[in-house]
């Protein structure tokens, strides 16, 4: 487990997805400066950013907990008997993920209108 956040890999995730951390910071709902708040770990991630951060980088939510800190907490699973709840909530999850996107959008599309 990293002792500090690793904006390397973090960075190098984010480019090889093609997204910055403007993206990061719609997505989980906070301000670029509290992006860069966690980049410079004076920021703890939350559980449910963990989650959001292994869906938008494509990794194990693991990873995610073992590069961004030692106080990271790892995202609850749901009970391993309950494959219907697992599935259930990865459904959710992929929905909530989308609705996030969409309203990021629409923010950018409401920013530029503001702008002429």
């Amino acid at each position: 487990m990293a002792l500090f956040f690793d904006q390397q890999w973090f960075d190098d995730r984010l480019q090889a997805r093609g997204l910055t951390r403007d993206d990061v910071a719609a997505a989980l709902g906070l301000s670029r400066p509290e992006i860069d708040e966690i980049w410079k770990d004076q920021r703890e991630v939350t559980p449910n950013q963990v989650a959001m951060l292994a869906r938008l980088l494509d990794a194990p939510a693991a990873e995610i907990v073992n590069r961004a800190g030692v106080a990271t907490p790892s995202p609850s699973q749901p009970p391993a008997g309950d494959p219907a709840l697992a599935n259930r909530l990865a459904d959710i999850d992929a929905r909530l993920t989308r609705i996030e996107r969409a309203i990021a959008d629409l923010q950018s599309l409401v920013l530029a209108t503001r702008g002429n």
